[in-house]
């Protein structure tokens, strides 16, 4: 388990990092992907299944698939342009530099105590039962919704686009 952990966490902050590194947006969109499938991993690690399947599912499934999808609808001519350099580079590294002095420092100072309760059985089942039976049409109107806003919203793209 700590072997899984140690590569998890690494992936994690290679593919954050690649992230906000690459200047390419479509790589850096598919680095967030692989860096929310890294916390899913660290979610399953935790005995937290239920938010480990939101996190594929929510953030890597849709977030990132909007994202895309919102790089492709708006994007210039070339991608380059679409791109642009940004002059505040130094005041980021700055605050993150910061960040991560402030949380290292939390870190170091915080007492941990290890726990030793029994694992948490597992949630899945009872939300997953609830959403498809009780709540089933709420769900489905809500994916309804969905389906509408993104349709609108490419067809709007392309009016813009075409103009």
């Amino acid at each position: 388990m700590t072997v899984v952990f140690w590569i998890a966490a690494a992936l994690t902050v290679l593919a954050a990092l690649t992230m906000v590194g690459v200047t390419n947006l479509v790589h850096s969109a598919l680095a967030l992907a692989l860096s929310l499938l890294g916390i899913a991993v660290l979610f399953i690690l935790l005995s937290a299944d239920f938010l480990a399947a939101i996190q594929i599912l929510i953030y890597v499934g849709a977030v990132v698939v909007l994202l895309v999808f919102g790089i492709m609808l708006i994007q210039r001519g070339d991608m380059k342009e679409s791109n642009l350099p940004n002059r505040y580079v130094g005041v980021a590294t700055l605050v993150v530099l910061v960040v991560v002095g402030l949380f290292s420092w939390l870190i170091s100072t915080t007492d941990w105590q290890v726990s030793t309760a029994a694992p948490v059985p597992s949630t899945v089942e009872p939300i997953a039962r609830l959403l498809f039976t009780r709540y089933i049409i709420p769900f489905e109107v809500a994916g309804l919704l969905l389906l509408a806003a993104v349709i609108g919203a490419i067809i709007l793209a392309r009016e813009v686009k075409s103009k």
